[in-house]
């Protein structure tokens, strides 16, 4: 199986909407390469993820499961306990809600990162 597909875009517009976004698709990408899991195994969970019920019938929310698919199979594959990964994803919501518009999002700007 190849490297994932990027979900349609206008030809105009960017492959991606947000950096994040670039930045999950590229993490994903390593950590198959690395021998992680196999692009079946991603396809699958990704699947899934965007199948829910709940997911936007106009793709807005791809990524959003791209990230949920990645999280489960760090958590399924043992690179990190689901604790982890939910306490370092709320930890980035926290630093997003705090990060004035228009400035890099950064893990340092997590209000109870000091604590």
């Amino acid at each position: 199986m190849s490297r994932p597909e990027l979900p349609p875009r206008p030809s105009d517009g960017p492959a991606f909407d947000a950096p994040w976004q670039a930045q999950a698709f590229a993490l994903t990408v390593a950590l198959h390469e690395a021998g992680l899991f196999s692009w079946n195994e991603w396809a699958e969970t990704l699947g899934r993820h965007v199948g829910k019920p709940d997911a936007a019938a106009d793709g807005t929310d791809y990524y959003a499961h791209w990230v949920g698919a990645l999280e489960e199979l760090l958590t399924a594959k043992g690179v990190a306990a689901d604790s982890e990964v939910s306490a370092l994803a709320a930890a980035w919501e926290r630093a997003a809600r705090a990060t004035p518009h228009g400035k890099p999002i950064l893990l340092e700007n997590d209000p109870l990162r000091s604590l």
